[in-house]
C-alpha cells in the first residue's frame, strides 16, 4: 500500500527530518535499486490475480474529461503493445509472482466498465470504509445510472476521487490503498483500490517527482522535479499511484499472498519496496535515470496512442531487486 511514511523516509536526503537507521542503511546501499540481503519478501499461501482481470472504474466527484482519458489510456496500455519500454513491459515483472497452484499474475487487464458518481453519493469527506459503500452504490444503482456488475470472480474495482474530495489520512499517511470488500457491506469479497487526485491538495507528497515536497518553496536544482508527460501534475502523479496499487492488489489481493514483514495489517508489499525509484541508479532522494520528451518532461514508459508515463519500479522476485523495463543493466 502507498505509504507516505515510507515516501517521507525516501525523501530524507531532500528535507530536514530524521528516519530510522534500518531504512537509512537501505537507501545507502551501493545498489540503489534495492538490496536483496535486506528484503525478506515472503509468500503467505494466498491467491494472486491469475484470471484475466475485469477492471471497473468508479469516478467519484467531478472530473476533467482530459484527465480521465489519460488514466484510461494507461489502463489500456497494460495489455496493449507500445514501443519499448512500455507499460506492458513493466507489467511483465508482476507476472513473475505466482500462487501455491503455480498460477502467475495474469497478463490480461481489461477496462470493463465505468460508473460516474457525480452526485458524491457519500459526501465530500470520506473514510476508508466508505469506499466500500461507494462500490456498493455503483453495483446497485438503478438502470438509469448504468450500474456496474457485481463481479466477484474476476472483478477489480478502482475508486478514483476528484480534486475536491477529502479522504481520511490522505496527504498525511496515504496516497492510495487497496483492500477487499466485506460481505456485510457489498455482499461479496472482492479486491478494490482507492486513489485520490492530489494535484490540488498535496502534489508535493503524492505527485512527486512532478512537484516538490517543500510546500510553496521553490524546488532546488537537486530536487529531481520533472514536468508531467501528460500535462497535469495531479493526473500524472495519480497514474504512478494507480500503478503502485495495481501491482500490489494483483500480487496480494486478500492481504495473504506476497508481502514482507510479519504483520498482515501493515504489510510491506512489492511496490512499497521500490517507492520513489523510476530508473537505474535511483535511491537516496534520486529517482534514477529516466527519459525526457521533446518538452523536457520526464517519463520511463510508453503507452498506447503515443502516451508517455512515469511509473515507479516494483520488486522483481527473480532479480531480487527493484526493476523496470527502462533499466540500463
Amino acid at each position: 500500500m502507498q505509504s507516505l511514511l515510507a515516501f517521507l523516509i525516501f525523501l530524507s536526503h531532500l528535507l530536514p527530518f530524521s528516519c530510522s537507521q534500518n531504512y537509512y542503511n537501505f537507501n545507502q546501499q551501493k545498489n540503489y535499486e534495492g538490496s536483496s540481503n535486506l528484503v525478506d519478501l515472503k509468500y503467505h499461501m494466498g491467491p494472486v490475480l491469475a484470471s484475466p482481470i475485469n477492471l471497473y472504474i468508479i469516478w467519484y466527484g467531478h472530473w476533467n474529461p482530459n484527465h480521465q482519458s489519460t488514466i484510461r489510456d494507461f489502463i489500456y496500455s497494460v495489455s496493449s503493445p507500445a514501443p519499448f519500454p512500455s507499460v506492458a513491459d513493466w507489467w511483465r515483472t508482476l507476472r513473475r509472482y505466482s500462487d501455491q497452484t503455480g498460477a502467475n499474475v495474469t497478463a490480461e487487464l481489461k477496462l470493463s466498465g465505468e460508473f460516474h458518481d457525480r452526485r458524491y453519493s457519500h459526501g465530500g469527506t470520506l473514510t476508508r470504509l466508505s469506499i466500500q459503500s461507494i462500490i456498493k452504490n455503483a453495483v446497485t444503482a438503478s438502470r438509469f445510472h448504468r450500474s456496474l456488475p457485481l463481479n466477484y470472480r474476476t472483478g477489480l474495482y478502482l475508486v478514483l476521487t476528484s480534486r475536491d474530495v477529502q479522504m481520511e489520512e490522505f496527504c498525511r499517511a496515504i496516497c492510495g490503498f487497496h483492500y477487499f470488500t466485506f460481505p456485510s457491506i457489498v455482499g461479496v469479497t472482492m479486491p478494490y483500490a482507492w486513489i485520490g487526485y492530489s494535484g490540488k491538495q498535496c502534489p508535493g507528497m503524492c505527485a512527486f517527482p512532478f512537484a516538490f515536497p517543500g510546500g510553496n518553496q521553490p524546488a532546488p536544482a537537486t530536487a529531481g522535479v520533472v514536468g508531467p508527460p501528460n500535462g497535469d501534475v495531479g493526473t500524472d502523479g495519480m497514474i504512478s499511484v494507480i500503478a503502485h496499487e495495481l501491482a500490489e492488489v494483483s500480487s496480494n489481493p486478500l492481504i495473504n499472498a506476497w508481502y514482507a514483514g510479519e504483520d498482515p495489517t501493515a504489510p510491506t508489499e512489492i511496490a512499497d519496496l521500490c517507492l520513489g525509484l523510476y530508473g537505474s541508479g535511483g535511491g537516496g532522494g534520486y529517482m534514477g535515470a529516466v527519459g525526457k520528451d521533446s518538452y523536457g518532461n520526464g517519463y520511463n514508459l510508453n503507452g498506447v496512442k503515443g502516451r508517455k508515463y512515469l511509473v515507479q519500479w516494483v520488486w522483481d522476485p527473480v532479480r531480487r531487486r527493484c526493476f523496470g523495463p527502462n533499466a540500463l543493466d
